[in-house]
């Protein structure tokens, strides 16, 4: 693809992330998430990027089959599309944390983006592994239920059956489309090792390396935080989804 198109595209997604954010900040907010504005901010903008992309995401394998069959070199323009999307929003979510949050509470999301970043602009920019990087944003269908759960954390609305029924869907969620997709992606990238050029395979099993740890991380966290009576408050503090 060219790179004015990954470009516009990308650039594109960003405006369009801050955007988001703007018409967030002119929104009602909970009184209990005020005294953090920002982070309200920031998580509603990140669930609008989680929703749009979950769907895109499944809307892409079933416009584009093949692409299943095939994840370096079948791929769509609306399969391209997506990624170089999503590479606006993590490049507009790293600046919006670098800029308004303490390096200290989001030094490991800032890691992530910039892998995340690293390894679909590899993909938008060689026109290979289009495929896998739109199986990866398959995650983004847990992300919106960590969102939404965060959200009504901060609307203090965690003891209601709306948040009750959100935790056991996002636990449901996590496992199938984060531990699992992440799992299935990291089987394919081994049995695929001859098909893949080392640069692409490091920065891959690099990237599956870092994912699979912050995720088992933050399924603990999760776990004990919604299901288990020994969450800690320091531990809730900490939590901020990708």
């Amino acid at each position: 693809m060219e790179l004015g198109y990954v470009i516009v595209t990308t650039g594109s997604s960003f405006g369009f992330f801050t955007l988001v954010n703007a018409a967030v900040s002119k929104l009602p907010m909970p009184d209990s998430a005020r005294r953090n504005a920002w982070k309200w901010r920031n998580i509603a903008t990140s669930f609008v990027h989680s929703f749009i992309t979950a769907v895109w995401a499944v809307m892409c394998f079933f416009l584009h089959p093949q692409m299943a069959e095939d994840l370096i070199e079948t791929f769509s323009v609306f399969s391209h599309a997506l990624v170089s999307f999503s590479i606006g929003y993590f490049i507009y979510d790293f600046f919006d944390m670098l800029f308004n949050q303490k390096l200290s509470h989001s030094w490991e999301l800032l890691f992530h983006h910039l892998v995340v970043v690293t390894c679909f602009g590899l993909s938008v920019l060689s026109g290979r592994y289009v495929g896998f990087a739109v199986v990866a944003l398959l995650v983004e269908l847990n992300s919106v239920f960590l969102h939404l759960r965060q959200l009504l954390r901060m609307g203090s609305m965690a003891k209601g059956t709306p948040y009750r029924v959100n935790s056991i869907i996002n636990l449901g969620t996590y496992v199938v489309f984060r531990i699992n997709t992440l799992a299935w992606m990291t089987r394919w990238l081994v049995l695929n090792r001859d098909k893949v050029p080392l640069l692409a395979y490091t920065l891959g099993s690099v990237g599956m390396a870092i994912m699979t740890a912050m995720n088992i991380v933050l399924f603990y966290r999760l776990l004990r935080s919604d299901f288990l009576k020994s969450g800690t408050t320091r531990e809730a503090k900490k939590e901020k989804e990708t």
